[in-house]
């Protein structure tokens, strides 16, 4: 979805909202959980949670400018210390996890990449889940909710092709105080899924 454009959203003034655009500025402790979201959208779900476990460090990812202006305006009416917002492809995340693993990562509602020329995109497909593995802590999972069926269902043959194991699985997720603003509208017109997966134990070794 084309984001609306967002004239105060220069990179200047991503800058002066500490918006993380380069690895090698990242601040992110080694000493904490850490949840990390890729694509954040507006930024309901991973705010909530970072409001309500200060003692926890959470990572929004977005590549949006407009989307990562958002967020760290929501950010700074918190006052979220505990709220690193990255704006850069998720294919860079690797260079902005080197010293710190996530706990946790989220990828809610992404985009589902219909088409079967597109499938690789999808960030559940195998090539994608390899590169989590690298950001992972040793018992760190990957959630992924969804209100694409087709998407979810490929999903579990993208976990396994991984060596990953499914631990959860729910196929009509029951409401959460922690949603995003996308689902909160989804939920009128049909069930979410969520799958919960971890690196096989073998392989992380």
């Amino acid at each position: 979805m084309r984001q609306k454009k967002i004239k105060e959203a220069t990179l200047d003034n991503l800058k002066e909202l500490d918006v993380c655009m380069d690895p090698l500025l990242a601040s992110i402790p080694s000493n904490k959980k850490i949840t990390l979201e890729i694509g954040s959208g507006k930024g309901r779900f991973i705010t909530s949670l970072a409001n309500d476990f200060k003692d926890e460090f959470f990572i929004a990812v977005e590549r949006d400018q407009n989307v990562c202006y958002r967020l760290a305006q929501k950010r700074h009416a918190l006052n979220l210390n505990n709220l690193l917002i990255i704006c850069d492809d998720a294919e860079k995340l690797p260079l902005y996890l080197k010293t710190s693993k996530a706990d946790l990562i989220q990828l809610n509602f992404s985009d589902p990449w219909p088409k079967k020329r597109h499938h690789k995109r999808r960030l559940t497909y195998p090539t994608k889940l390899n590169q989590y593995k690298d950001m992972l802590s040793p018992n760190g999972r990957v959630i992924l909710r969804t209100d694409h069926p087709d998407l979810f269902i490929d999903s579990f043959q993208y976990f396994g092709t991984a060596n990953f194991n499914i631990l959860e699985c729910d196929w009509n997720l029951p409401v959460s105080d922690y949603m995003t603003e996308y689902e909160e509208k989804k939920r009128t017109k049909g069930p979410i899924y969520q799958l919960i997966a971890e690196v096989k134990k073998h392989e992380s070794l």
